[in-house]
Order: C-alpha cells, then sequence, then structure tokens
C-alpha cells in the first residue's frame, strides 16, 4: 500500500518533530502510511520548502505547513484517495 501522506522536513527542527507526531499518530489511527523525505540532501527541495518546512502532502497536494492539523489531515485522509 502507497503511503498517502508525505511529510517533507529536516532534521533537528522542532515543529518537524511535532508535526511527525501528529502525522504518526493519525496514520496509526487510521490505518494509513505516511512517507517522510529530509529535505537539506537535495537542492531542489531546500529550494521549494525550505522556508515552509515541515510541509505535509496528502494524496500527492500540499496539506500543511509549519503545523499539522490533527482535525484537517483526519477528515483529508477520510476521503477516498485520489
Amino acid at each position: 500500500m502507497a503511503a498517502r501522506v508525505t511529510l517533507y522536513s529536516r532534521r533537528g527542527c522542532h515543529l518537524c518533530e511535532a508535526a511527525r507526531e501528529v502525522v504518526e499518530r493519525v496514520c496509526a489511527d487510521l490505518g494509513e502510511q505516511f512517507s517522510e523525505v529530509f529535505i537539506d540532501a537535495d537542492a531542489e527541495l531546500v529550494d521549494r520548502f525550505s522556508d515552509e518546512v515541515p510541509v505535509t502532502f496528502v494524496d500527492g497536494r500540499q496539506h500543511d505547513f509549519w503545523r499539522v492539523d490533527e482535525t484537517r489531515l483526519r477528515a483529508a485522509l477520510a476521503a477516498p484517495p485520489q
């Protein structure tokens, strides 16, 4: 099963750690998968997301940045994948 949620983050980022906790909890509760991409090793991703990490995508679409709203994430994952 492919991950419906992608979390773009940086190592040592306290907002990223908080976002990961929310994503992990919601995905575990709903039986969904998530993947995490650390942007620091990819110059293109750094250019794209540097000022917005953590950034979450659901089903390939940007969902949140800086903070993950648990209620919004649960609602997004309740909808069928697009």
